[in-house]
């Protein structure tokens, strides 16, 4: 499998975010019309069936689709609810069950849509990071997230949506046993419990990214909008982020959705003609 000919994006999933995944695929391929795109769906139950239907749903000619099982035997004892499945812990070890031969993979969130081209993402110098990813939280909340999970490094509270890995050096020097023990010890305090892992065991080696630019939100949004000397607004949002991750359970294709971002998601969903099967 020859590496660097390919944009390698990583997601995690079942099957009841396949028509999302199918749209942030979509918006993805879209945006790097002269790169193909390879993409790792590292799951625990999909089916070829399912595969089928996201490739016709996505319907490009540059997207490949890999299918990557997930090892069953990390985290046995992971914390897990409805909305946080086991699939969530997956993107932590990733880099022991992607190809050896690839040194960079972008993890996406099937929740998010890609506005603008992620080249200068792709190519960003990693040095001796583990991962790049954006914090959403101030320094305030920053320190009682440090407080609450206990952190051995203290470091950035990450969203975990968008996570650039620096597969190498993950290979090199990450080992299961520290999570096993840090999960077994703090599961009662864990409230998103991927990005509390990541950001308590390895928040020194992350490299920060401009949430503003790489994992917009609707609360962000919010925020500039309270704040007018702020240069963010929705127009902004769409000529300048590359990245809206509609996290939370505010989602653009559920009734309700409160904000104005779920706009752009819907250019990219009105380009996907049918859903992925249901069951």
């Amino acid at each position: 499998m020859e590496s660097g000919l390919f944009m390698d994006i990583l997601v995690t999933v079942n099957r009841a975010y396949l028509y999302p995944l199918s749209v942030m695929l979509k918006s993805l391929v879209l945006q790097h019309p002269k790169k193909p795109v390879r993409v790792f769906v590292l799951n625990r139950s999909l089916t070829p069936p399912d595969f089928a239907a996201l490739e016709r749903a996505v319907d490009e000619p540059a997207l490949s689709l890999v299918d990557l099982p997930a090892d069953q035997s990390l985290l046995p004892r992971a914390p897990t609810t409805d909305r946080y499945p086991m699939e969530m812990y997956d993107r932590i070890f990733a880099a022991f069950q992607l190809p050896k031969e690839l040194d960079r993979v972008l993890y996406l969130d099937p929740d998010l849509v890609v506005n603008r081209p992620l080249d200068p993402l792709w190519e960003l110098p990693l040095e001796d990071c583990f991962f790049a990813a954006a914090s959403h939280v101030d320094k305030v909340m920053e320190w009682f997230n440090a407080l609450r999970l206990q952190s051995e490094a203290p470091g950035p509270y990450i969203n975990s949506g968008v996570l650039l890995m620096n597969l190498p050096v993950l290979r090199r020097e990450q080992t299961v046993q520290p999570v096993l023990d840090y999960v077994e010890e703090h599961q009662k305090s864990l409230l998103l419990p991927d990005q509390d892992v990541i950001s308590a065991l390895y928040g020194d080696r992350i490299l920060r990214l401009n949430p503003w630019k790489y994992n917009m939100t609707e609360r962000l949004l919010a925020d500039a909008l309270l704040h007018p000397k702020v240069p963010v607004d929705f127009q902004w949002v769409r000529e300048n982020s590359a990245i809206i991750h509609y996290c939370g359970r505010n989602k653009p294709w559920k009734e309700n959705y409160l904000g104005r971002l779920d706009a752009i998601w819907r250019e990219y969903a009105a380009l996907v003609p049918f859903q992925p099967l249901k069951r």
